[in-house]
């Protein structure tokens, strides 16, 4: 079955919000039939692993109200409408850790929950890194802190965040590649 097999025969918006737009599709199955499913529209994420000369990578701890505690994360933030994805991510490292990269590379890009949402999620490793003021938005508590990248490569079961997770493994495969060459 290809993706030309199921079409949305009818789709009725639920919910606009700042961050994301919640829809109900009625999709029609190439077995017949047809079933409600419902989108969390996003306009895409970045997520950046700030790696320093020491091999150590900023994180930052944050209050995330769904879970109801706060979790600790790679710096990340959402792109904002007619923004480039890389320039979301100079602008949420500076704001969020206080840091601008001399050197950028976007490591991929991977679906945060396709089971439910469009939101993309591309990964980028920011080196040849300086120290700027920080500027959170005020609705931010961020508590930034520095760790030895080997810690979350070694204790993957520690990370608690999906987008933190996939950009480690991610950065994990490229630096792997990185010492073949």
């Amino acid at each position: 079955m290809g993706n030309s097999d199921f079409h949305v025969t009818k789709s009725m918006e639920i919910y606009s919000g700042h961050v994301i737009n919640v829809r109900v599709d009625s999709v029609a199955r190439p077995t017949g039939g047809a079933v409600d499913r419902e989108v969390v529209e996003h306009a895409g994420a970045v997520v950046i692993v700030a790696l320093d000369s020491e091999g150590r990578v900023s994180l930052v701890r944050q209050y995330r109200h769904p879970v109801g505690r706060s979790v600790l994360e790679l710096p990340a933030g959402t792109v904002e409408e007619n923004e480039n994805p890389i320039d979301t991510a100079k602008r949420e490292l500076r704001e969020e850790v206080g840091l601008v990269a001399r050197r950028w590379v976007e490591l991929g890009r991977f679906f945060s929950s396709p089971g439910f949402s469009n939101e993309e999620i591309r990964a980028y490793l920011a080196r040849d890194l300086r120290s700027v003021p920080v500027a959170p938005e005020d609705d931010e508590d961020i508590v930034v802190s520095r760790q030895p990248l080997i810690h979350l490569v070694d204790n993957p079961e520690r990370i608690e965040d999906a987008k933190t997770l996939g950009a480690v493994l991610l950065l994990e495969r490229f630096l792997e590649r990185e010492r073949i060459r």
